[in-house]
């Protein structure tokens, strides 16, 4: 069963009761809310998802609460709630679906230690994923959703979930966050995608998500095995180019990007060292998406030849 086959109400009931429980790759998450925008977000991003049955196992229980209280007084707030604490200090209610989906990221990132985490958007074909680390503002998470929109498979735009068994990545497949001028981008670039209500001021600015096409959502369990590290770099009207990096560099960086790499101590150097190994390393600088379309393009004919 989908998200989808719920009528409004009986996904109200479920979210309002004992929360709906969501399959996003290899987790289930439990979530609990009486916020319309989040229902609303839910079944427009999430139609495509499976639901857990009762008595399914869930990884993470949340739930976002209108704050009560004193902070009322400033206007109606919301709370984001895991395990009975509130890691987060209150948003403004508007901002609670956004909020959510950062909210899931941290659960993962701070959880999940089965497998090496990395921030850093992914994208599969053919089997072969490229990892793509970038820091804020580099033009990571729109260079993911145009490519995504042009024959590449989305495995997550936020998280990479590398095996510390075999070095497979695992996709998460949740909705691709943009902000500021990438949504206008996107917007043009794939006139008829799915987005989420905008949702402004926030401390990225003006933020929304994309839904992952529906034929992704239905092969959100088939794992890739990376194959390209590639960092990326959104420079205005530069010419689409791409430079080969060093390994030794590239595994420096891949460290610092990751969140349980030293908590993973020899196993993380271990996979992370295998991962460096079996891919190409380059940077990536572009100006305009059908540039990098071609470029990214000319890494899968390259290695099919």
């Amino acid at each position: 069963m989908k998200v989808s086959d719920l009528t409004d109400r009986e996904l109200r009931a479920h979210l309002h009761n004992n929360g709906l429980v969501i399959g996003s790759g290899p987790f289930n998450f439990r979530i609990s809310t009486t916020i319309a925008s989040v229902a609303q977000g839910i079944r427009l991003l999430y139609a495509d998802y499976p639901i857990g049955e009762v008595g399914e196992f869930v990884d993470f229980s949340v739930s976002l609460e209108s704050s009560v209280g004193i902070r009322h007084w400033w206007g109606q707030q919301v709370n984001f709630c895991y395990n009975g604490t509130h890691p987060f200090k209150p948003l403004p209610v508007g901002h609670a679906f956004p909020l959510l989906e950062w909210a899931m990221n941290w659960c993962i990132s701070t959880q999940a230690y089965h497998f090496l985490t990395l921030h850093s958007a992914v994208i599969e074909r053919d089997g072969c994923a490229v990892i793509l680390p970038a820091p804020p503002g580099s033009g990571k998470s729109t260079l993911c959703a145009g490519l995504v929109n042009r024959g590449w498979r989305l495995l997550s735009d936020e998280l990479a979930l590398i095996s510390l068994t075999d070095r497979m990545i695992t996709p998460l497949g949740r909705p691709i966050s943009l902000k500021n001028q990438s949504i206008e981008v996107i917007q043009k670039f794939v006139p008829d995608a799915v987005f989420n209500q905008l949702t402004h001021d926030t401390h990225k600015g003006t933020v929304t998500h994309m839904k992952v096409p529906t034929e992704q959502s239905q092969r959100i369990k088939e794992r890739a095995s990376p194959r390209w590290v590639v960092f990326p770099k959104y420079v205005a009207d530069a010419k689409a180019e791409l430079t080969p990096r060093s390994k030794a560099n590239s595994m420096l960086e891949l460290a610092r990007n990751s969140f349980n790499y030293m908590l993973l101590g020899l196993t993380g150097f271990e996979v992370l060292s295998d991962v460096i190994s079996d891919c190409d390393c380059y940077d990536f600088s572009y100006g305009t998406l059908d540039d990098a379309v071609d470029i990214f393009d000319s890494l899968v004919k390259a290695r099919n030849k």
